[in-house]
């Protein structure tokens, strides 16, 4: 028979044994405890990063549009340009050399009268598509003469249109071999220009640095024109070439001639493959 003694210490071997594995048992729940702990606060910093990003690529999205708005071109053509009082027929031209040269071999119309009666059909071939127009001797009649001249010694063929403008004014702008914006036939000719001239869309008119200096740069517009009765207007767009034209605006610009005179090269690259004359 054990004794006392023997009793009471088997009994506190008992005890210590039952306070260790308690002891275990807690440490072992502080662990898993702070464990779930961490994975709970990994996944929420997890999820906020998450919706976070989600969010502001969605917020780009829907501002994206915003930031690049879509041009905005009329679609109603301009009442045709007409003169008040009609020109006299014929009319004396004069095709002054200019001290830059050409930019490309040509040769000057001749001096002398031209008549100021009836079109003339004139296309412009481009790899976007045609373009054809309609050239009013009634309007400018020496502006015509010069058009038709360099026409037909293939002068804008392979050239390229080296402005376009979007807003404000909404034109575009060629007949400059070098394509900077600079270049010219070698020679200059008068404006043909009446106060009461407005621009709007359908107009083919000279570009010009100035009074009576223009060349062989023209410009075409497709949309607003908020400009001075400075420049000739000598002819039309058909509706087949506005739809042309419409499209390259619609590529936008690189915002080369920002913030003056405005606009840039145009993104969709535009070049003159040849422009035929009937007539």
């Amino acid at each position: 028979m054990p004794s006392n003694e023997q009793r009471r210490q088997a009994a506190k071997r008992k005890l210590e044994r039952q306070l260790q594995r308690r002891a275990e048992q807690a440490k072992r729940r502080r662990v898993i405890t702070i464990g779930a702990t961490i994975v709970v606060v990994i996944a929420v910093v997890v999820g906020v990063f998450y919706f976070t990003r989600t969010g502001s690529d969605t917020a780009q999205q829907q501002q994206s549009p915003q930031a690049q708005p879509e041009i905005q071109i009329p679609t109603q053509l301009a009442p045709p340009p007409a003169r008040p009082t009609p020109l006299p027929d014929p009319v004396s031209c004069e095709y002054k050399p200019d001290s830059k040269g050409a930019s490309k071999p040509v040769q000057p119309p001749a001096n002398g009268e031209v008549s100021s009666k009836g079109t003339v059909q004139a296309t412009i071939n481009t790899n976007h598509g045609a373009i054809p127009l309609t050239l009013d001797r009634a309007l400018a009649p020496c502006t015509v003469n010069s058009f038709i001249n360099l026409a037909k010694q293939s002068y804008y063929d392979g050239t390229s249109c080296h402005r376009i403008g979007t807003e404000g004014l909404q034109m575009l702008q060629c007949g400059d071999p070098t394509g900077k914006g600079s270049g010219g036939p070698g020679y200059t000719f008068d404006d043909e220009t009446f106060p009461e001239l407005q621009y709007g869309r359908g107009y083919l008119a000279m570009a010009n640095a100035g009074s009576n200096t223009n060349g062989s740069q023209f410009f075409m517009v497709f949309g607003d024109a908020p400009l001075s009765p400075d420049y000739t207007v000598f002819g039309t767009i058909s509706e087949q070439g506005l739809q042309v034209i419409d499209g390259i605006a619609r590529a936008g610009h690189d915002g080369a001639f920002e913030p003056s005179p405005g606009g840039g090269h145009p993104k969709e690259n535009v070049t003159f493959e040849k422009v035929d004359v009937q007539g």
